[in-house]
C-alpha cells in the first residue's frame, strides 16, 4: 500500500477495502463516487474483471459498499455504478442501508453493432443515495441544461395568470447522455472503461461544495480526483493496478517521477505518425 498526496489530494495505491478500511476516517468524506469491476471479464492490464460466481462478485462488493457508507459524513452523497446485470442486488442492498433519491441512466451511443440476436446495451446504470434526505448538498443551479420546451419550442404555460414562455433551463433528468471516452478524444487515457470528464463534472458540482473531500475507491484514470481539483474541491483516490496510479500522478500533478520513469502521458499511434512530406515542402528543400 502506498500513499502519495499534496496539495490536498491523496492517491492510495493498492486494495480497495483496506484502503477504506484502515486509511479513510470514518464520517470524513463528503461525496463518493464508485465505480467498480463489473464482473463482466474485463481486462484492466493484466487484472481480469471477473469472479468465480455472482455470489462472490456480490460477497466483495457488499463488503466495500458497507465501508462506503460507514466513511460518508452525515450529510454526504453516494452515487455508485454497476453492470446492468447486478444494479438490482445493489438497489435491493443498498435501499435498506442508506437514502436512494435517484435511479440514473448513463446514455451513449454505440460506435457499432453490439448485437444481432438482442437489443444491445447502450447505457450504465447510477444509484444517487444520501444518508440523510432531509440534510444533504445539491446544488441544483450549478448544473442546469437546456429546456427545449420554452428555448427552442417557446410554448407558453396558460396555466399562469399571465401566460408566460416556459422556462430555457431546467435541472437534469434521470436519464443523462454523454459521448463514451474514445480513442482520438484529448482527454483519452489507457484505460478500457474510462468515464468522461463532463459525466463527473455533473456529480461533483451537484453534490458538494468548494473544499469539500470527494473519495473515488475504484479511481481508474483519476477522473473524480481531476474534475475535483478543477473545481477546487479535495480528493481521495483508491487504485490496485500500479500503471493506473501513475496516471492520477501524473494528471494531479502529485509527482513527475515513480519507479524511475517520468511521468508522461503515452502517445497514441496516430500522434506517432510522421507526417508524409508533401510536394511543395520536397520542393523547398
Amino acid at each position: 500500500m502506498d500513499v502519495f498526496q499534496s496539495d490536498g489530494h491523496k492517491i492510495i495505491q493498492g486494495d480497495a477495502i483496506i484502503a477504506l478500511d484502515s486509511y479513510i476516517e470514518d464520517n470524513s468524506i463528503d461525496l463518493i463516487f464508485a465505480d467498480p469491476p463489473y464482473n463482466i471479464g474485463k481486462n484492466f492490464n493484466g487484472l481480469r474483471d471477473k469472479w468465480d460466481s455472482d455470489n462472490e462478485y456480490l460477497t466483495w462488493c457488499y463488503q466495500w459498499l458497507d465501508l462506503c457508507i460507514k466513511k460518508l459524513k452525515p450529510t454526504g452523497s453516494f452515487y455508485v455504478m454497476t453492470s446492468t446485470q447486478f444494479m438490482p442486488y445493489f438497489d435491493i442492498y443498498l435501499r435498506e442501508k442508506i437514502n436512494i433519491l435517484s435511479r440514473i441512466i448513463w446514455s451513449y451511443d454505440s460506435s457499432g453493432v453490439q448485437a444481432k440476436k438482442f437489443y444491445g446495451s447502450m447505457y450504465e446504470p447510477i444509484l444517487f443515495c444520501v444518508k440523510d434526505k432531509e440534510n444533504y448538498t445539491f446544488n441544483a443551479n450549478d448544473i442546469l441544461v437546456e429546456a427545449k420546451t420554452g428555448s427552442k419550442r417557446k410554448l407558453i404555460d396558460y396555466r399562469k395568470k399571465i401566460p408566460t414562455v416556459y422556462s430555457s433551463e431546467k435541472v437534469p433528468g434521470n436519464v443523462w447522455e454523454f459521448p463514451r471516452v474514445r480513442y482520438r478524444m484529448d482527454e483519452y487515457e489507457n484505460h478500457p472503461t474510462q468515464k468522461p470528464i463532463a459525466l463527473l463534472d455533473r456529480i461533483v458540482k451537484a453534490s458538494s461544495n468548494s473544499n469539500d473531500t470527494i473519495l473515488d475507491p475504484f479511481s481508474g484514470t483519476f477522473t473524480t480526483s481531476f474534475v475535483a481539483k478543477s473545481l477546487n474541491r479535495k480528493s481521495i483516490g483508491i487504485e490496485i493496478n500500479r500503471e493506473y496510479a501513475k496516471i492520477g500522478l501524473r494528471r494531479l500533478n502529485i509527482i513527475q517521477e515513480l519507479d524511475g520513469i517520468q511521468l508522461e502521458k503515452e502517445k497514441r499511434s496516430f500522434e506517432n505518425k510522421k507526417l508524409e512530406p508533401t510536394l511543395p515542402s520536397l520542393f523547398n528543400q
